[in-house]
């Protein structure tokens, strides 16, 4: 039965840690929780830094990896081996054969572990729906003998969310509910952005008396641009070329790369259509179907996607899109400027 990050936690609080684990899922910020956690209880204080050794089965063999394991350290009593890229245990081509050893000696290692060593396979290349959903049944079928499956998936926006919380009361940090969304988007909820992002805002509050800004985000958190874009799909669907010049004016400043912005653009207008196609009646149905997609959609996000849907027809949607294809054509071809293109771009879709 898989565990969460949080179980898996809470129960090296009680007890030690089992002899072997498998990570699985991309999510990076409880699995360095779970790395810590696991060194903690196992190594102790003393022998954290001799007692942990890295291997990487794109460099390793299984048959080695397992005869490390095996063996008794000079260094420590207790260790703790870190096996990266797990994924490559899966048979490729004609290695079946190798694999069924590999799954062999991996069996036997997981009946008989050597005391006082932790061995955890870590696989965070695949996603658990989608594409990947088929290679991650067969890691897990691979990986059966290993008892502790320790699953990390993309935080859902809520937890995100709820850590965002967490580290501005860490840091004495006070946002705006805006200012608190939009520094969600900037990051895309990304829990060690996050933490960072925060971090630097708390010291820069301190000098400012501890007043946080929507500008202030803006200047200081990377991808905060992306807000920027959604101002502008707002302007362009009031047709207002004014505001529309000056947002893009704004990201020529902050040195946004123009081609880039585009296809997010680009993106945001096909939402737009598609919810509209759909009948997403609001911000929810938005945020529901992207995630069905397997898109991650926060709140806000879905909300400025909902709102360029009502605010532009279908008609002014697919002309969005056919513009943003032409734009993208001039922008590869020969042209005397990214931002001559962009006005361009803004010119026809305000007319």
């Amino acid at each position: 039965m898989p565990v969460s990050p949080q179980q898996l936690i809470r129960s090296l609080e009680r007890q030690a840690p089992a002899p072997v684990y498998l990570f699985l899922g991309p999510e990076g910020w409880y699995r360095k929780a779970c790395r810590e956690a696991i060194a903690a209880k196992a190594l102790g204080p003393e022998s954290l830094e001799e007692g942990i050794t890295s291997l990487d089965l794109d460099s390793h063999t299984m048959a080695e990896i397992i005869d490390d394991a095996r063996a008794m350290s000079l260094f420590a009593s207790d260790r703790v081996i870190w096996v990266a890229s797990a994924e490559l245990a899966l048979p490729r081509g004609k290695a079946a054969d190798a694999a069924s050893d590999d799954s062999s000696l991996l069996a036997a290692y997981c009946a008989d572990p050597t005391p006082g060593t932790v061995l955890v396979f870590d696989a965070r290349k695949w996603e658990f729906d989608g594409e990947d959903k088929t290679k991650v049944e067969r890691l897990r079928k691979f990986f059966a003998p290993v008892k502790t499956v320790v699953e990390f998936p993309h935080l859902a926006p809520q937890e995100s969310r709820g850590l965002a919380q967490e580290f501005c009361g860490e840091f004495a940090l006070k946002l705006g509910t805006a200012e608190f969304d939009l520094l969600l988007d900037a990051t895309a909820g990304d829990p060690s952005r996050l933490y960072n992002e925060i971090q630097k805002l708390a010291l820069y509050g301190q000098a400012k008396g501890g007043r946080i800004t929507r500008d202030d985000i803006l200047a200081i958190v990377p991808n905060s641009s992306e807000t920027t874009i959604f101002a502008l799909v707002d302007a362009l669907a009031r047709r207002n070329r004014a505001q529309s010049m000056e947002l893009l004016d704004r990201l020529v400043r902050d040195g946004e790369y123009l081609p880039l912005a585009l296809t997010f653009l680009g993106g945001i207008f096909r939402m737009a259509l598609t919810a509209r196609e759909q009948n997403l009646r609001g911000a929810g149905d938005v945020q529901s179907y992207f995630q069905r997609m397997g898109l991650p959609m926060w709140r806000s996000r879905a909300e400025q996607i909902h709102a360029a849907a009502q605010r532009f027809s279908v008609e002014k949607l697919e002309e969005g899109i056919g513009l943003v294809f032409k734009a993208d054509r001039d922008m590869k071809g020969s042209r005397p400027d990214d931002r001559i293109v962009m006005e361009d771009f803004v010119f026809r879709l305000t007319g």
